[in-house]
């Protein structure tokens, strides 16, 4: 389980999600950057800093 927090990379954003397929966090987080921060359009910049973020699960105790 692979999992994104985008306050790793928006400061203050709580926003986060799991996925056991990167490609599907990057799915999710691209669209949660077009619908909640406005992102209109997405650099490989973006994509890039996205993707790095991306990190393995740590489980719930």
């Amino acid at each position: 389980m692979k999992e994104y927090n985008c306050g790793s990379l928006v400061p203050g954003c709580e926003w986060h999600t799991r996925h056991e397929d990167e490609a599907e966090i990057m799915r999710r987080a691209v669209e949660h950057m077009r619908e909640v921060h406005g992102e209109t359009i997405m650099r490989e910049t973006m994509i890039e800093a996205i993707r790095s973020r991306i990190e393995k699960a740590r489980d719930a105790a």
